[in-house]
């Protein structure tokens, strides 16, 4: 009996040892991969998220339809749009809050190319911070190379978008007066720019989000250089 329990103990030892090897032998980690590998594959997978999120935040209710990304009204305008509905501005307050959801969705694809170029410049320190980085380090990738110049791109189509709506102008001109008493954030006072801005944190949230999903399931981008690199973060 004591030799019938040593023997399926020995084997059961045998089996770990053997699936262990087998383990050690199939997987990678960080530092085996190449610096051309984890450089490759970073940005193959950060474009193919920013590709991903332009695509699903740059089309009609791609902002206004997300709770994720839906831009409200800033601050205490939200607040006070409750009571605004109760004198009759619920339709002015519904077409401002549209107009500002539609000036993001408008502006994100003129983005693109900017976000590809930062992704398609980076080096082997960007790649390889961000592999070891922490949930944000996309976000803070992102928002680092492109955040002042896509403001910059944005601003425009988002100022035309809305000016369509007489409100638009009425806020700015009521903000510019509470930002002096302290009541309103001065990047709050301007519509046009809390817009921008806005526009700017979901598309980068959207993004980290597309990147998350690559490192649960690299096997699943149909890549070879991804299932690697993400898979050696595992």
């Amino acid at each position: 009996m004591q030799r019938r329990n040593f023997n399926q103990a020995g084997l059961s030892a045998l089996g770990m040892l053997v699936l262990t090897t087998y383990q050690q032998a199939q997987a990678l980690s960080l530092g085996d991969l190449s610096n051309t590998e984890a450089t490759t594959g970073l940005k193959a997978a950060l474009e193919k998220g920013a590709l991903a999120a332009v695509a699903l935040l740059g089309k009609t209710d791609g902002f206004l339809g997300n709770p994720k990304v839906r831009i409200p009204l800033p601050g205490y305008l939200e607040d006070a749009s409750k009571l605004l509905r109760n004198f009759g501005q619920g339709k002015r307050i519904d077409e401002l809050v549209t107009a500002i959801n539609r000036a993001a969705e408008a502006a994100v694809p003129m983005g693109k190319d900017l976000l590809v170029s930062a992704v398609r410049s980076m080096n082997v320190t960007d790649a390889k911070n961000i592999l070891a980085g922490g949930e944000t380090s996309v976000t803070n990738f992102f928002a680092e190379k492109t955040r002042a110049p896509l403001g910059v791109k944005f601003l425009p189509v988002v100022t035309q978008a809305t000016a369509k709506v007489g409100l638009a102008n009425k806020y700015n001109e009521f903000a510019g007066k509470a930002a002096g008493f302290g009541l309103v954030k001065k990047e709050d006072a301007n519509i046009q720019q809390y817009v921008t801005g806005k526009t700017l944190d979901g598309l980068y949230l959207i993004i980290g989000e597309e990147e998350k999903k690559i490192r649960q399931d690299p096997v699943g981008t149909g890549s070879a250089i991804l299932k690697k690199v993400f898979g050696a973060m595992k």
